[in-house]
């Protein structure tokens, strides 16, 4: 899959704010700092389609990105974020929550986790989470310029052992830096959408 056109189409904090529900919907999760906007903006060839920010914590609404006219990618709020006060951070736990559970259209959740470090506590129970709703199975490990290429096999197989994933979860090492890896998570990408 390529993507040839992306443009934010709603900034949204509650449902009645959220896009019609007529499209497929691929959203992102992950803990603030992990690389999501710098993700985003290598999928999309767009270099500030996600605002990246040198202060993790800034995403405080749920994004929606209309993707090809096809389908939407949806950022949301960063998790584990501890300047953040306890309050915000669960307002945004409350505002990702309303939206992951009443969904109809959203097809699957892409967990993103730092490459190099074990995933933390709230990164397992952000998995476990996913995997109550069936919305578990893709991991992309951010940062993969920052660990040789030696080292990401055994990264990997932590983050598997650690988040508990089975044979047929994914997970997929990329690096925005050197634009590596988002291939093999477009084509992902793109048999979730295919699949009925």
């Amino acid at each position: 899959m390529r993507i040839t056109k992306s443009d934010i189409e709603t900034v949204a904090v509650k449902p009645s704010q959220y896009p019609p529900e007529n499209l497929k919907e691929i959203a992102f999760a992950g803990r603030s700092n992990v690389g999501k906007s710098s993700l985003l903006n290598l999928l999309t060839g767009r270099k500030k389609l996600a605002k990246v920010s040198g202060n993790p914590g800034k995403t405080r609404t749920i994004n929606f990105f209309l993707i090809n006219d096809e389908f939407r990618i949806v950022d949301l709020p960063g998790y584990g974020y501890a300047k953040v006060s306890k309050s915000v951070s669960e307002s945004w736990g409350d505002m990702m929550e309303t939206y992951i559970e009443n969904r109809p259209n959203l097809v699957k959740i892409v967990q993103l986790v730092d490459i190099r470090h074990e995933p933390s506590k709230q990164d397992v129970q952000m998995y476990g989470y996913l995997k109550h709703f069936g919305l578990d199975g893709i991991v992309v490990a951010t940062k993969a310029d920052k660990v040789s290429r030696n080292q990401i096999p055994g990264q990997v197989k932590l983050i598997r052992q650690t988040l508990g994933l089975n044979k047929d979860d994914r997970v997929i090492p990329v690096s925005a830096l050197k634009k590596t890896g988002h291939e093999e998570l477009l084509d992902v990408i793109e048999e979730l959408l295919e699949e009925e």
